[in-house]
């Protein structure tokens, strides 16, 4: 599947599958509701399509722009995060979560497209790890038998890799070591496939660069399992930042967040979670979104995307320190 062909509109996806679904959601009320949902999303998608911005360049206006979103976003989530709503769709459905995700893409889409048609962007299934498993020593020495172990993400920002793996003689052993090979060549079907043609492997997968997991609440749990996926991310792909993205917060303050390997933890509504029945109370005051976090967050990730990666000890001998701030 090409970068391109790819759907990053997670949230109307997840709604045209419950409209289209054969079996569930076919009585009155859930037709009625989803009918409902969908003016309000198709206001919400016409919307964000129709602003543009902010981009890989600075702009005196790129904070007013992404106010404009978040103002969009609130106005949507608001109307979703009815409590009929809620409890037609339970969190199983997935159809309150998608929304941060379909937000991410709006807000980083004018960025990435500054990157050239090639850029990642949207939920990706992504590179984790390789591993090797050929079934006994002789067919090792015929190709590699790689295995690329990968891991769901909300939403990345990345590139997608091409790579070929081939069992070859050792150099010491060639006769003619300078002598090029001509490889027959062949896409394959899906990214997530392998394709073997003769002694030669390709495998296409995802690598992120920026990788934003949402969720609507964090807790203590929640945080251990980002910092083991960020510590992963991090030790194949050193250029990476790993972000969570919540609207509410479950911590207490005993809670050392120096010592997890995420790069950020933004808290869009900077309020802490209350159990879903209580925010449905008269006397609940939900906080709004505040669009001084989100401008936060796209600034850490332009940031990151324009500035120079180039590195390492022979650098930092020249300055002094070796690793970067």
């Amino acid at each position: 599947m090409s970068v391109t062909e790819r759907n990053p509109l997670v949230h109307g996806s997840n709604l045209e599958q419950k409209e289209n679904h054969r079996k569930k959601y076919r009585d009155a009320e859930s037709k009625k509701y989803l009918q409902e949902i969908r003016v309000q999303y198709n206001i919400w998608h016409l919307a964000n399509i129709q602003l543009v911005g902010p981009t890989s360049i600075p702009t005196d206006n790129d904070d007013a722009i992404i106010n404009q979103r978040v103002e969009l976003l609130s106005t949507y989530k608001d109307f979703l995060d009815q409590q009929h709503y809620a409890e037609k769709f339970d969190s199983r459905s997935n159809l309150h979560s998608s929304v941060l995700e379909e937000f991410l893409y709006y807000l980083f889409r004018d960025l990435a497209k500054d990157f050239g048609k090639n850029a990642l962007i949207g939920k990706s299934h992504t590179f984790k790890d390789i591993f090797f498993v050929p079934p006994k020593y002789a067919e090792m020495l015929k190709r590699p038998y790689a295995r690329i172990e990968k891991k769901d993400h909300d939403f990345v920002i990345g590139a997608t890799i091409e790579a070929s793996f081939e069992a070859v003689t050792p150099p010491e052993e060639e006769e003619n070591p300078g002598e090029m090979l001509t490889l027959l060549k062949e896409e394959p079907e899906n990214y997530s496939e392998v394709t073997i043609i003769g002694n030669t492997e390709t495998h296409i997968f995802d690598i992120p660069v920026i990788v934003i997991e949402c969720k609507t609440y964090l807790d203590k749990t929640m945080l251990e399992g980002s910092s083991r996926a960020a510590e992963d991310l991090k030790a194949r792909n050193p250029n990476s930042l790993y972000i969570v993205l919540m609207e509410w917060i479950k911590l207490t303050s005993d809670v050392n967040l120096r010592k997890y390997k995420v790069d950020q933890i933004y808290v869009l509504r900077q309020q802490k979670n209350t159990d879903r029945e209580f925010r449905y109370e008269d006397t609940y005051v939900k906080n709004q979104i505040n669009p001084t976090v989100v401008q936060h967050l796209f600034q850490k990730v332009r940031k990151h995307l324009i500035r120079d990666w180039t590195g390492g000890i022979e650098y930092g001998i020249k300055r002094g320190w070796l690793i970067e701030e």
